[in-house]
């Protein structure tokens, strides 16, 4: 089995390679996903992020508010590496856990989908990849799309760039790099030539 690690910066365009992949024939694991499993109320994970921001981080039914809580963790740094501290032991049990299922089931390619695939500390979800494919954008492009795509500010979604590692960073690690300042057909034709070659090595 190949397990592919992509990762890149919030709007660089992992989500869309990723789909491209799976249609592609790729069974896709998206760690944000994960992550959203771990937070579900009354969990361990629940419990310490609420001990660590408080219960005004909670919607009315209990849920943990994402946006409240990324308000207070993408303008600080301490606590966003507290709340990585938490969260991320827990994202990497259960991703693991799913590919070794996966594996079991004689799956041929994994795609997992992990904006912080390279900035958590061991164990990381980087040790159980084969390859790193990265995803690239300029940061006006990142821009434009979290305006058209969210609610966040330009101040907050420059907040939340410079909370991460840069794309120059994330590139030296990668084995392959996709840079997805192109329309949506070329983008899939640069996925599916590397698609084509990750076959041949299978």
């Amino acid at each position: 089995m190949k397990i592919i690690g992509l990762t890149g910066g919030i709007a660089s365009g992992k989500s869309t390679v990723s789909q491209f992949l799976k249609e592609l024939g790729a069974v896709t694991i998206d760690a944000d996903k994960v992550g959203h499993e771990a937070f579900k109320p009354n969990t361990e994970t629940w419990r310490e992020v609420v001990a660590a921001f408080g219960k005004e981080i909670l919607a009315p039914d209990g849920e943990i508010d994402r946006q409240k809580l990324g308000r207070i963790v993408f303008s600080d740094s301490q606590a966003l590496a507290r709340l990585n501290q938490i969260v991320h032991p827990r994202i990497y049990a259960l991703a693991k856990a799913r590919i070794e299922d996966y594996r079991r089931q004689g799956v041929k390619v994994v795609v997992l989908e992990a904006p912080l695939l390279l900035e958590v500390d061991p164990p990381s979800l980087a040790d159980e990849v084969d390859e790193v494919w990265v995803t690239v954008a300029p940061e006006a492009v990142v821009l434009k799309r979290l305006k058209d795509k969210t609610e966040l500010s330009e101040a907050q979604s420059k907040a939340r760039i410079r909370s991460q590692l840069p794309s120059e960073e994330r590139a030296k690690h990668a084995d392959v790099v996709i840079d997805t300042d192109c329309g949506l057909d070329e983008m899939k034709a640069r996925v599916e030539k590397l698609w084509r070659r990750l076959s041949l090595d299978t």
